[in-house]
């Protein structure tokens, strides 16, 4: 696609495309899989001019990492494949706890390597500060691996300004990913500042709400047993009707700058600036189309103060994640 272009990841030689691909959905979350699918939408991902593709170790328990790796059988050397450890799931249930032990990291790399088929991790992230070990022992490890080659480069996600410091004495970060949308704004107030001070990359995750700012999820009615949305609590009723009224007000945006609601919360991000990275994830190849033209939605000062004025900062009602999930959200 002509109009995706490509961006430096912080200071590292990594170059990736300005909208990446979040590949969580095509394994558990969001419903059934379907992996004829996926692989299809990996493949049209990379056709259209997206190269930066983002996965985890405890995404479908390792079903994600395996997925990709039949399609990195064909197209390796396109790809900037990012990966992560630090979430430990148990079979059967989303029960987990969190680990930044050093010898838990070079095991998971180690794992990650073998599920993708693969010599060398291109970013490989701690999925979530472990509090119970000092940052600079997890990143200490990491950067071992980086030294062996088994990883190019490092980052964090969903770390707080102050650990992002502490991580980043230890060794350079290239990318810091953390939860940022029209729907979630708090980095903006000490994260994203800290990122641009020592020049690393912000990746947004769920930039479009989890589905919710694409303006098609009304209710959590339909939704089915493995649809971890259901518990959100921005879904809940009180907080789903005033939601839905920000929402409501961002599709009148929308109309107006001739695209999808979807594709408005893409440009938003786009237009804060070339550090800023947001990787949608979506498992079918019509959503993906939708998502790419993201990058041809041009906003003005006019349109981007309308935005602002709809979704302010701290505007979402509700916590982002569960009580459960809160835990490792590096505050």
């Amino acid at each position: 696609m002509s109009d995706m272009k490509r961006v430096s990841l912080g200071r590292s030689p990594l170059s990736v495309s300005s909208i990446g691909l979040g590949c969580m959905g095509m394994s558990e979350f969001y419903g059934p899989r379907d992996d004829a699918e996926s692989l299809a939408t990996l493949e049209q991902a990379l056709d259209s001019g997206i190269n930066f593709f983002d996965t985890a170790d405890m995404y479908g328990l390792g079903h994600n990492e395996r997925l990709l790796g039949k399609f990195l059988k064909k197209r390796r050397k396109e790809v900037v494949i990012a990966t992560k450890f630090g979430i430990v799931r148990e079979d059967g249930s989303y029960r987990r706890s969190i680990c930044g032990r050093p010898e838990y990291v070079r095991e998971a790399c180690e794992a990650s390597l073998r599920r993708l088929g693969i010599e060398t991790i291109d970013l490989y992230y701690c999925h979530r500060v472990d509090s119970t070990i000092p940052i600079e022992e997890t990143v200490g490890a990491m950067a071992d691996l980086a030294r062996q080659g088994k990883v190019r480069e490092l980052g964090i996600s969903e770390a707080s300004a102050a650990t992002l410091r502490r991580a980043n004495e230890v060794f350079p970060l290239a990318a810091l990913q953390t939860e940022y949308s029209l729907w979630t704004r708090d980095p903006e107030r000490e994260v994203l500042p800290a990122c641009r001070e020592l020049g690393i990359a912000f990746v947004a995750y769920s930039p479009l709400g989890r589905g919710f700012l694409t303006g098609r999820i009304r209710t959590t009615e339909g939704m089915g047993p493995e649809d971890f949305r259901r518990f959100l609590p921005r879904l809940e009723s009180d907080n789903l009707a005033k939601n839905l009224a920000i929402l409501e007000r961002l599709e009148v945006v929308a109309r107006g700058c001739g695209c999808t609601p979807a594709q408005l919360a893409l440009a938003w991000l786009l237009a804060q600036g070339d550090d800023i990275v947001p990787i949608p994830g979506t498992k079918r190849r019509k959503y993906l189309d939708e998502n790419t033209g993201a990058v041809a939605v041009r906003l003005d000062a006019y349109d981007l103060a309308k935005i602002d004025a709809v979704a302010p900062r701290g505007a979402a009602a509700g916590e982002r994640y569960t009580a459960e999930g809160m835990k490792g959200i590096d505050g």
